[in-house]
């Protein structure tokens, strides 16, 4: 204990020497040891120590890169999605809305309560990998732990197609689900640039006078591509998934815009405008990378007048509550999603 606080504390003197030499606007940090909250389930705690990947900045430079990047998740999120079908009791089919590909994610039993209800799912992972059947991973999770019937898009990306196909997508698969459901009736919602597109497609839908859903749930939204947001600095390296902007997603966000302003609230929704908004629900964690731009966007809607209810997990880095349904925290975001979404559907 001595020793590390006598590191503690050279580090923070030589702290203060640097930030002497640093500009006006900013602040440099102390290095200082990060220990894992005692309080997480073994679950959770085994992925929060994960070490940082050492490939963490290193993504693909071409076309047929990004193809063979997208092969490989979607071999390993199909036998995960496979296993956690299987564990959570969901059968998952696949069809087509529109045209869009999308998957059927079924419950064994769907509440009464949410008979005449509809969930529609959009995947993370940068705008550029986790399709195919591991799109349905966090459906999978609000489907069981809710009661709920849930649609997940399977979106196209890139090298195949590019901004605004994917939201593009998004939108088609609301306007065949209104044939059938009323708005009321239905929620969007998803994690990572699944939360981004959840918030474009209302954007979306305001431009193109559609009717809204009835609630909304982006976890840890992509909202912000141009770098702007505190936690980019003080989680960096800290977040053991995105890790830093200089990880993987970054590039994959910037490579599905293909040279479009990255300012434009379709690619970027915190600079939207959120004025009639339904309720949403935001989740994130204290090691997120993108704590900033999640909580940002719920500051942004109470502005705008929406009912909107922020959750923050101990610790967790980038949608890390999606990946061990076995954890009690995703449990706990599954069911506080649930229940949100109780609240504001209609029957």
């Amino acid at each position: 204990m001595v020793d590390r606080r006598l590191a503690w504390a050279a580090a923070f003197v030589a702290a203060l020497f640097v930030s002497e030499a640093a500009g006006a606007d900013e602040r440099v940090a102390p290095v200082r040891a990060l220990p894992t909250p005692v309080d997480l389930s073994p679950q959770m705690r085994a992925l929060v120590d994960r070490p940082v990947p050492l490939n963490y900045n290193e993504w693909p430079k071409t076309t047929e890169e990004w193809a063979a990047r997208q092969s490989a998740s979607r071999a390993s999120g199909e036998k995960l999605a496979t296993d956690m079908a299987a564990r959570l009791h969901v059968k998952i089919s696949t069809s087509t809305m529109g045209g869009v590909t999308v998957f059927d994610v079924l419950p064994e039993t769907v509440a009464p309560e949410n008979r005449n209800r509809l969930l529609i799912h959009v995947h993370a992972g940068c705008y550029v990998v986790g399709g195919g059947p591991g799109a349905t991973v966090e459906a999978m999770l609000v489907a069981s732990f809710g009661g709920f019937h849930v649609i997940s898009v399977d979106y196209r990306m890139p090298p195949a197609a590019y901004f605004p196909a994917a939201l593009d997508d998004v939108i088609t698969v609301w306007q065949e689900a209104l044939k059938t459901y009323k708005p009321s009736q239905m929620a969007v919602f998803g994690s990572s640039a699944g939360g981004a597109l959840t918030l474009e497609m209302v954007l979306r839908a305001k431009q193109l006078g559609l009717p809204l859903p009835g609630a909304i749930a982006p976890g840890t939204p992509m909202a912000d591509l141009t770098g702007v947001g505190d936690s980019f600095a003080t989680n960096a390296m800290i977040d053991n998934v995105l890790v830093s902007r200089d990880g993987f997603c970054d590039p994959g966000a910037q490579f599905y815009a293909n040279g479009h302003d990255l300012r434009d609230p379709l690619l970027s929704p915190v600079y939207g405008d959120f004025v009639g908004f339904p309720p949403a629900i935001l989740t994130t964690g204290t090691r997120d990378l993108l704590l900033s731009n999640t909580v940002r966007v719920h500051r942004k809607l109470r502005r705008a007048g929406v009912e909107a209810q922020l959750q923050v997990f101990e610790a967790l880095s980038h949608a890390q509550y999606i990946r061990d349904d076995t954890a009690p925290e995703t449990r706990d975001v599954a069911k506080e999603i649930a229940a949100f979404f109780d609240r504001h559907l209609s029957n």
